[in-house]
């Protein structure tokens, strides 16, 4: 599958770009191999930071420039996309910032002379998606980068353009050939990059069904993997929170990156009855009042989906939700213009024996549940084979606390909907995937944690560290 830039707000085919040869991937390869043998891994943790700050500095700089790759590419709203842009030089700086100190070395309090030392492994093969082009690389480029790990990068076909002005914030920084290389390849290249000897890792985030793939073939190979993967996050609104405010919480967190993010809101769960009827129907009065238009336009409330296979997915998911018994509050249309849009949807009445129950819906569609009670609200929202995110919304924030331990889940918000920055890990657990990303944990998915003792001259030849 060719790389291309498709404007989703038009449909419009706008640029092609070829995957490169095998002998080219191949001479990437070597010159990674190269990079950490003879370059990066020996340098002071101080020049690795200069250049990720200089990176972000440049992306800070040229923020219009890089906004507008994601607006272009996969219709990402010109705002968010400048958050995007300033989050992904934050997770940068932080980690440039935070490296040095965390990698000296950690003594063991029971055990003298011993500590552990914090080293890199070598390559690195990441594999990004889409809908967020810069957050999910800076996500693994800061923390790998400043540990002296270097990074193969394959990014989504459908946004090249965004790839390769990342890959240029590196090259303008400073960085030595080799540390930081897109790669345009094919899944079947990509296959061949994991099996390669010289390669130590792979990160990868994505869908279910990639995670697998590559789970699978990394792990024939021996290899270390982290993989953040879907997720059906559950935002429950117990009986105490307020109603309004839920409610708007909701929709931001239903329609952030036009509903197209892994840890987004997607099942609404709201205790009580009358609430809920209450809920539903403020709910989905602001979901039908948003209206879609160009991404570029800070007017415009919700864009178009990244693609046509997109759409086409969900209106699928939504034709087959009904045809088991759900029901459609608001939206469930493809949107009469130009481009890749879908009404905004809100889907209630999905019962365990709905097929679209356990399944992830990446966009604009919020399925909506009312429960009895707490306890009914809980076993929902662990009710699905995902465990990414999850939110409650209580006026009482120790309850919040003690709901969210009963939760399935890599991460629990309390009264917001979802939130990520640089000093915040982010991960899941059952099929939305393992390890972390993110905060002081991101520095330790690829690294040897070696284990240094020092005995003084005339110890024993065993047992504890001390003088004969």
């Amino acid at each position: 599958m060719p790389y291309t830039t498709i404007n989703p707000a038009t449909g419009e085919l706008l640029a092609t770009y070829d995957d490169m040869s095998d002998r080219s991937l191949e001479a990437k390869l070597a010159a990674a191999q190269n990079a950490f043998e003879t370059d990066w891994r020996h340098r002071p943790v101080s020049e690795r930071a200069r250049i990720v700050s200089r990176a972000a500095a440049l992306l800070r700089e040229k923020a219009d420039e890089y906004a507008g790759y994601l607006t272009l590419e996969m219709g990402k709203r010109s705002a968010e996309a400048r958050k995007e842009v300033e989050s992904s030089a934050s997770i940068l700086d932080y980690f440039a910032n935070h490296a040095e100190a965390h990698l000296r070395p950690r003594p063991l309090a029971e055990a003298p002379g011993a500590a552990v030392h914090m080293e890199p492994i070598g390559v690195l093969f990441g594999i990004e998606p889409w809908n967020f082009p810069y957050y999910q690389i800076a996500r693994v480029a800061g923390p790998q980068l400043m540990v002296g790990n270097v990074l193969l990068l394959k990014h989504a076909e459908s946004v090249p353009q965004s790839a390769l002005a990342f890959a240029r914030l590196f090259e303008e920084a400073g960085a030595p050939a080799g540390v930081y290389t897109n790669l345009f390849i094919s899944i079947e290249q990509a296959g061949r990059v994991i099996d390669d000897t010289r390669v130590q890792g792979v990160t990868l985030t994505g869908s279910e069904r990639a995670g697998a793939a590559v789970a699978e073939r990394a792990g024939r190979n021996l290899k270390k993997v982290v993989l953040e993967l879907g997720g059906s996050d559950p935002l429950i609104v117990l009986e105490d929170a307020p109603l309004e405010w839920a409610i708007q919480s909701a929709v931001a967190g239903r329609m952030l990156n036009a509903g197209q993010c892994c840890v987004g809101s997607k099942r609404i769960i709201v205790v009580g009855k009358t609430r809920a009827d209450a809920f539903l129907e403020g709910f989905a009065k602001r979901m039908a009042a948003l209206e879609t238009g160009d991404p570029a336009d800070p007017a415009t409330a919700v864009a178009p989906l990244s693609s046509e296979r997109a759409l086409s997915l969900l209106l699928e998911q939504i034709d087959r939700a009904v045809s088991h018994g759900a029901r459609i509050v608001c939206g469930g249309k493809r949107v009469e213009r130009p481009g890749f849009y879908l009404q905004p949807t809100v889907l209630t009445g999905i019962s365990p024996q709905n097929p679209v129950f356990a399944e992830e819906l990446f966009g604009p569609v919020a399925a909506f549940y009312d429960v009895e009670d707490e306890a009914a609200a809980i076993t929902l929202a662990n009710g699905t084979p995902y465990g990414l995110g999850a939110s409650v919304f209580t006026a009482d924030t120790d309850r919040g606390e003690r709901v969210a331990a009963q939760i399935d889940s890599g991460m629990v918000f309390i009264n917001q909907p979802f939130g990520t920055a640089a000093e915040l890990p982010f991960g899941g657990v059952k099929r939305s995937g393992f390890g972390r990303e993110l905060s002081q944990l991101g520095f330790d998915e690829f690294v040897n944690k070696k284990l240094i003792r020092v005995a003084p001259v005339g110890a024993a030849p065993f047992g504890p560290a001390r003088a004969a």
